[in-house]
């Protein structure tokens, strides 16, 4: 498994282009466990980590952690690294996606000196 380096935009998450994130529990179930043919009661021993835990995350309803990511390392390989830029790459991801309804009003570094200049903040 590699990293994949994604850039989003502004833009790209206006015009509509941002891609369907896929969760990273997906790919730990499909690469980790389903692959090794282990059962989620099993891996989540090979983990370290309650069943409950291992599935929340297999079923998108948790994130990786940093420490989840060294467990994941450290039981099938991957880099811990490559665990959190998926995670980041799922979470900006999906902000993106509703990233017009996100309100900020955009700093204006030549206004704001010249208002400065002027006294009138």
């Amino acid at each position: 498994m590699s990293s994949v380096d994604y850039h989003y935009t502004l833009e790209q998450a206006i015009g509509g282009t941002i891609r369907q994130a896929m969760h990273p529990g997906t790919t730990i179930r499909r690469d980790c466990i389903e692959k090794n043919g282990l059962s989620v009661t099993d891996a989540a021993r090979i983990l370290g980590v309650d069943r409950q835990t291992l599935s929340n995350l297999l079923n998108a309803r948790s994130g990786i952690s940093p420490e989840m990511a060294v467990r994941l390392e450290k039981a099938f390989g991957t880099p811990a690294r490559e665990w959190l830029i998926r995670q980041l790459d799922y979470e900006l991801t999906e902000v993106m996606r509703r990233a017009n309804k996100i309100k900020v009003e955009p700093f204006r570094a030549n206004v704001q000196r010249a208002a400065e200049r002027r006294g009138t903040i």
